[in-house]
């Protein structure tokens, strides 16, 4: 029946010694991980929305993040826009709330 049981080995004194440098290498790989495959993403999303809501200018039809569809009027400010949603409703919303500028005639086809 010990055919089939390996017999136990006894355990040695000493533990098995890792090298002291190999929690600091996880420790980088796991960073490097993070980084990539979240920070840089995200730093990429951050560049190209600033670059969109600079790009704004009187007379874009535009997106924003609530929903409403409308055409640029006119930049009031650095940091406000005024949209008209229709002839007669116009609104003032801060640049940061755009999502997407529109290809002209985009409101017409709507």
């Amino acid at each position: 029946m010990s055919f089939f049981v390996s017999n136990a080995v006894a355990a040695t004194d000493s533990p098995s010694q890792s090298s002291p440098y190999s929690l600091a290498i996880i420790l980088l790989i796991f960073g490097l991980i993070f980084y990539f495959m979240i920070l840089r993403p995200q730093q990429k999303r951050a560049k190209a929305h600033k670059k969109l809501m600079n790009s704004i200018s009187k007379g874009d039809e535009i997106l924003t993040t609530g929903g409403l569809v409308g055409r640029v009027t006119k930049v009031t400010s650095p940091d406000y826009i005024s949209i008209a949603l229709n002839e007669t409703n116009e609104v003032v919303i801060k640049r940061d709330f755009v999502a997407a500028i529109l290809p002209k005639g985009t409101i017409k086809a709507l």
